[in-house]
C-alpha cells in the first residue's frame, strides 16, 4: 500500500444520475496535489472491473471511480484482493457505499480527501455469488427486486434516489408473499414468510446513521439476513421506525454463507442490477478491497488543504 498517492486511474460511468462538471473538478484538485491521474470511460457491463484489473497491472497507486453503487460494486470487484486502495467519488442516483464509509458526498471533497492527509484505509468485505460475481451492498429479494426493475433510468437522472421509491409505490398493490427456507453456514436451516429479504454485507439506507438493524459491519466477516413479512405503508413505516432505533429488529441471522430459497422463488437483484431468481447462495469475502475513508480527527482539513495548494491563474 503506497504512503504517498501519485497516480490515480479514474473510471467514471457517463450514464450515471449526477449532472456535474467532474473532469474539471478533478483535474482542478489533482492537479493542486501534484497527482497524475488519467480517466477510462464505461460504455458497456464489464468494462469497469476489466478498467480496474488494467490499472492495477500497470501499477498505479490508486483507482478512483466515479458513478453509483452498481460502477463501484464493478471496480471493487476486479479490485479483490489487490493492495491497491479504491477511491469513490459519488456520482449516482444511490451512492449507499459511500454513505456508509462516510465518504464526502461533494465530488470535491471526495477527490480533496483522496490528496490530503486527512485519508485512512479501511478493509471492507464483499459477497460472491457462485465463483465469480461478487457484490458491495446487498441482494434485494422479492418486492425489492421489484422496485429496482421498475425504476426508470431517465426518472433517477431527474429525481435520484427518490425514483426507487416512485417505484416502490407502483410495486406495491402487486407484492406477494413467499415463504423463504434460509440456510446458515450449511447446517442451521430456518424459514419465515415474508414479501422481502436482503442478504447483504450493508444494511445501510443510504442516510448516515440510518441502517435496519444496528448489529452490521462491512468488515466483520459476515453477511446478514432480514426479512420484512408483510410490505405495506404501516410494515415501511415500521422499518423506518427500525432504522432509527424506535423499534424492536427485524427477524436477522447472520453467517459466513447464506442459501435462501423462495416458494414461490422471487426475482433477485445485485446491487442495484437484476440478476434472477431464487434460489441463491452468497458467501462473504472477509477483507476484499481497501477503501480510501475519512480520518475522522482531520476529515474538516482535507479540502482546506487541496484549495490552499491550488495554482494561482489559469
Amino acid at each position: 500500500m503506497p504512503d504517498s498517492i501519485k497516480t490515480v486511474q479514474v473510471i467514471i460511468n457517463p450514464a450515471s444520475g449526477q449532472d456535474a462538471p467532474m473532469l474539471a473538478i478533478m483535474n482542478r484538485a489533482f492537479r493542486a496535489a501534484k497527482v497524475d491521474w488519467d480517466v477510462k470511460l464505461t460504455k458497456e457491463a464489464g468494462d469497469a472491473e476489466r478498467f480496474a484489473r488494467e490499472a492495477i497491472a500497470a501499477g498505479v497507486d490508486a483507482v478512483g471511480v466515479y458513478g453509483g453503487d452498481g460502477t463501484v460494486m464493478e471496480v471493487a470487484s476486479g479490485m479483490n484482493g489487490a493492495n491497491v486502495p479504491l477511491a469513490i467519488f459519488p456520482g449516482g442516483s444511490a451512492n449507499v457505499m459511500s454513505v456508509e464509509l462516510g465518504i464526502p458526498g461533494n465530488l470535491e471533497e471526495a477527490v480533496a480527501l483522496v490528496c490530503s492527509d486527512a485519508r485512512q484505509i479501511r478493509q471492507i468485505d464483499m459477497g460472491r455469488l457462485g465463483d465469480q460475481q461478487m457484490f458491495m451492498l446487498r441482494l434485494g429479494v422479492g418486492f425489492f427486486a421489484e422496485t429496482t426493475k421498475g425504476a426508470d433510468r431517465e426518472v433517477k437522472n431527474r429525481v435520484g434516489v427518490l425514483a426507487y421509491g416512485l417505484s416502490a409505490l407502483q410495486a406495491l398493490p402487486k407484492a406477494q408473499k413467499s415463504v423463504y427456507t434460509i440456510t446458515l453456514d450449511g447446517g442451521e436451516t430456518v424459514q419465515a414468510e415474508g414479501m422481502a429479504a436482503f442478504i447483504a454485507n450493508s444494511i445501510s439506507l443510504g442516510v448516515p446513521g440510518l441502517t435496519l438493524t444496528k448489529k452490521t459491519s462491512v468488515s466483520d466477516g459476515l453477511l446478514d439476513v432480514i426479512v420484512l413479512s408483510d410490505i405495506t405503508i404501516g410494515s415501511l413505516m415500521q422499518a423506518a421506525a427500525n432504522a432509527v432505533g424506535l423499534a424492536q429488529d427485524l427477524p436477522h441471522w447472520q453467517a459466513k454463507s447464506i442459501k435462501l430459497e423462495a416458494d414461490p422463488p422471487q426475482s433477485i437483484e445485485c446491487d442495484g442490477e437484476i440478476i434472477h431468481d431464487t434460489p441463491v447462495t452468497a458467501t462473504v469475502v472477509p477483507n476484499a478491497v481497501s477503501v480510501i475513508v475519512p480520518n475522522p480527527e482531520t476529515i474538516d482539513d482535507a479540502a482546506e488543504q487541496v484549495k490552499a495548494a491550488e495554482p494561482k491563474g489559469d
